[in-house]
């Protein structure tokens, strides 16, 4: 359809959605926002609202779906989650004012790296955008939180790639921008992350310098630390330009950038994370029952999102980790300094998130008088944290400014209980500016006089049910019913006419209706340029008040480590540079935090590369030994965040990378099993880990035959032990493993004991040195509910395997010692003292006291359960066990 044949309003719209391709374009339409063509086709199957149509020109009807623009925000975040890229267009003049068509713009792009709604955000995690830059021979990653203005950068050589893609995994972010030439080679290694294409000409390291450069007002990238990284500059530039081109705002908190190491951190991969639950359990995806929920005793939403980025980054300098660890050492020795801490962190608001606002130029009223409260309430607490001695403490409490001035500066411009956006008025405070307390004034004024109008037009005209009224068509009018229209004097001018009521005004009134809407006008426009001023003033002390932020939020997470230290029992880990790994009587902190008070067993760990790098560790199914391993792996990483740990005592070596292999699921989505998972997982810990590394691995080869599994799992001991040499912790159920202690020098045995009473096990839940004789798993599958008679025949099977010796793996020599058995049939007759359930039943009965109908009945419905429970054993004895 040609332009000049669509309506005007729809050729407003064309113009605009023509400039956002691939973005569906929310069009404001009075109160609501409308979606028109293919965009209200797709908003209307994701959010399952009506889909309509409207006309738009020559009578042509196109799809159209709509949604009220007081709730936009919830429509919105649920396109958003769904990977859409979102543009609000708003009406930007007064409807009353407009000569024509009222003239409309793109206020906001909103994208799944670029959300700054706090409803929409996660209060205590991270939401980040990233760039990956291919450079010559080396990738850059930059990533940028928009909310809070961090960015930061990396880069690694082309090598790295693999531990790129881990840092990625990581950061989980929202959106990844990718160069429109590489979405086909990346989008396999990224198949999990929301890629957005950005044109080649972009990816320019030149282009990106002089982006940066103009941003943050600097002649060199060199105080960033970035200046010789090329890949992570070209990373940044894109991000850089992208965030300018969606959010339409200054983005004065963005401030400057963060050059890191990968090295620096110990690395934690994906599947490591997830089969330890450092941040999320595997059952349901929340925090519940891990690391994070037993450590996060933080009071503030920073330290919240702090403590998340710790446990996913836990330090490898030992001297950084001292300072964390000299800091936890004061606060749990000084609880009332602790306390005091806590107390006036619990008072502070999300202050990096609103001088997010402030500096996005999206904060509003409410937003600045949570900052006022905020910083009125700093030099107090600073004055507390000012009582630490610790040299880490006492460098955080020295970042914290107390910006009093700027509180002040707010008090004295904004009123204590502001509406939550500036056009309903009442935003400045009386007093702040003289030219506003005048238009006040005068709407008062004018406001006073038709208020008191209706009293003096009664009493002047005789009309006792005269009233005076206000609608915004109208304006003011004098409503005057049918009855009494005789009375009406000669200066009243109709205006209106209803059906039990004619609406008058005079020429007074209309003379003080332009004073008071004049007024309210000049009003609105100069409120709204006062809170600009105030915003843009607030703005100019970001980068002071994101470090204010940053100091409070280390000191927030540094408390909690303290809290839960002196709550359950933690103490302070000496560090080595040697790899070893030695705890007296530690405990695993998940399960410990999940049982009463004293229940967990303590146990010890003793690894050393030099004589004692790997320990198989055998026991029965529920006695303990994945607990054991994992408790290892957690205790390492609270050491290396800073703080204390869960035991008597601890020696830890500082590790460089942390494996665990701890279980395996199906991968559906990518067609791979089970024991593919497991494999893959194994391999990647045979390629990439070093002396330096913790290994955990539970159970390898379980996922194949018998055989097949336990030469996997042999291969991979020696290789671990031979070629590797990393502290390794080995569970497993293959018995035969444990003969390696005698052949490898620096693998040693040990096990986790049970207690045989009668036909009764009880596990004791403590490693002792030495091997398991028995994996009780019979015991378990009693437990867990299986059939007595399942039960018993598994006994007897038992004890025949366990009578004779199996040689290699064929049916015939594995099933060889039980009697009876030939190719196409084995009988072991089951015990005649195992009663069936229907003999259980027929024993019960009381005949007694039954009719004879009743006892015919009975007998009849045991007879018909007696022949169905026979009727599978008619099939074909194949090899079946009877």
């Amino acid at each position: 359809m040609k332009s000049h044949d669509l309506t005007p309003m729809m050729r407003q719209y064309h113009e605009l959605k023509a400039r956002l391709p691939g973005t569906l374009l929310l069009f404001r339409l009075g109160d609501f926002y409308e979606l028109f063509y293919e965009d209200a086709e797709i908003a209307a199957r994701e959010l399952e609202i009506t889909l309509t149509g409207r006309e738009v020109g020559r009578g042509r009807r196109v799809p159209m779906c709509g949604v009220p623009y007081h709730a936009v925000t919830g429509y919105v975040a649920r396109l958003v989650e769904r990977g859409y890229r979102i543009a609000l267009c708003d009406q930007v003049e007064d409807p009353r004012k407009a000569r024509g068509l009222v003239r409309r713009a793109i206020t906001r792009i909103i994208t799944p790296g670029t959300i700054m709604d706090e409803a929409l955000l996660p209060a205590r995690g991270a939401a980040y955008l990233a760039a990956l830059a291919r450079g010559e021979g080396r990738w850059g990653l930059a990533a940028a939180d928009l909310s809070t203005g961090e960015f930061m950068v990396t880069e690694v050589a082309g090598a790295q790639w693999p531990r790129l893609l881990e840092e990625i995994g990581r950061l989980e972010p929202r959106e990844i921008l990718i160069s429109a030439g590489e979405v086909d080679a990346l989008r396999p290694a990224l198949a999990a992350a929301h890629l957005t294409p950005v044109e080649a000409w972009r990816w320019d390291g030149a282009l990106a310098q002089r982006l940066l450069r103009e941003h943050f007002r600097v002649q060199t990238l060199d105080g960033f630390g970035c200046a010789d990284l090329p890949a992570a500059i070209m990373a940044a530039g894109v991000l850089l330009d992208y965030l300018r081109q969606t959010q339409l705002s200054p983005l004065q908190h963005l401030r400057g950038i963060r050059t890191y190491s990968l090295d620096d951190y110990l690395v934690l991969d994906e599947g490591t994370r997830r089969h330890l639950e450092v941040l999320r359990n595997q059952r349901d995806g929340t925090s519940r029952h891990t690391l994070l929920d037993v450590l996060d005793r933080t009071v503030t939403s920073m330290g919240g999102r702090l403590l998340r980025t710790w446990l996913s980054q836990p330090l490898r300098d030992v001297a950084a980790i001292t300072d964390r660890q000299d800091a936890v050492a004061e606060l749990v020795r000084r609880p009332a300094l602790r306390e005091a801490a806590r107390g006036g962190l619990r008072l502070i608001a999300d202050l990096a998130r609103l001088i997010g606002r402030v500096g996005h130029a999206s904060a509003g009223p409410r937003d600045l008088a949570a900052l006022r409260l905020s910083l009125e309430r700093l030099p107090t607490l600073r004055a507390s944290l000012a009582e630490a001695t610790a040299a880490r403490l006492r460098a955080l409490t020295a970042a914290v400014e107390t910006h009093e001035d700027l509180a002040a500066l707010i008090a004295g411009a904004l009123v204590d209980d502001p509406p939550v956006v500036v056009r309903d008025g009442g935003v400045i405070r009386e007093g702040y500016n003289g030219d506003l307390d005048a238009l006040r004034t005068a709407a008062r004024g004018g406001k006073r006089w038709i208020a008191d109008l209706e009293g003096v037009e009664r009493g002047r005209t005789g009309i006792r049910s005269l009233r005076v009224g206000y609608n915004k068509v109208f304006g003011y009018y004098i409503e005057v019913s049918n009855p009494n229209l005789k009375l009406v004097p000669p200066d009243y001018i109709r205006k209106q006419t209803l059906a039990n009521a004619e609406r008058f005004i005079t020429a007074e009134m209309k003379e003080r209706e332009a004073q008071i809407l004049g007024a309210e006008e000049r009003m609105a426009e100069l409120e709204l340029r006062l809170f600009t001023g105030l915003r843009e003033a607030v703005a100019a002390h970001a980068a002071a008040i994101q470090q204010t932020a940053a100091a409070l939020a280390e000191w927030d997470v540094l408390a909690a480590f303290a809290e839960v230290a002196a709550a359950r029992g933690y103490v302070r880990p000496s560090l080595s540079e040697d790899a070893v790994l030695e705890v007296r009587g530690g405990r695993h902190p998940v399960v410990e935090a999940a049982l009463p008070a004293g229940a967990f067993v303590p146990n010890d760990l003793d690894l050393d590369v030099a004589d004692r790098a790997m320990l198989i560790v055998t026991g029965p199914n529920m006695s303990g030994k994945s607990v054991y391993c994992r408790q290892a792996a957690l205790i390492v990483i609270l050491a290396q965040i800073g703080s204390f740990v869960p035991a008597e005592r601890a020696t830890i070596g500082v590790v460089d990378r942390l494996f665990a292999r701890v279980g395996a699921t199906d991968d559906t989505a990518l067609g791979r099993s089970t024991f593919l998972v497991e494999m893959q997982e194994t391999a990647l810990i045979l390629h990439t880990a070093t002396r330096r590394s913790l290994i955990i691995l539970d159970e390898v080869g379980r996922g194949t035959s018998t055989y097949d599994g336990m030469s996997i799992a042999w291969a991979v001991v020696e290789h671990l032990h031979d070629q590797v040499g990393a502290r390794t912790l080995f569970a497993t159920h293959f018995h035969e493993l444990t003969d390696l202690a005698a052949l490898l020098p620096r693998v040693h045995n040990v096990n986790v004991l049970v207690q045989e009473e009668g036909d009764e096990v009880v596990f004791l839940h403590r490693v002792a040195a030495g091997a398991a004789d028995r994996s009780y798993g019979i015991h378990v599958a009693r437990l867990a509910g299986i059939p007595a008679t399942v039960i018993e025949q598994a006994r007897r099977i038992l004890a025949h395997l366990e009578a004779a010796s199996v040689g290699p793996a064929t049916p015939e020599t594995f099933l060889a010692p039980l009697p009876g058995w030939a190719r196409g049939a084995l009988q072991i007759p089951l015990p005649l003292n195992v009663p069936s359930p229907v003999e259980e039943e027929l024993l019960s009965l009381a005949v007694e006291t039954m009719s004879p109908l009743e006892a015919l009945n009975r007998l009849s419905e045991l007879r018909e359960r007696a022949r169905a429970a026979r009727r599978p054993q008619e099939a074909p004895r194949d090899r079946r066990v009877q």
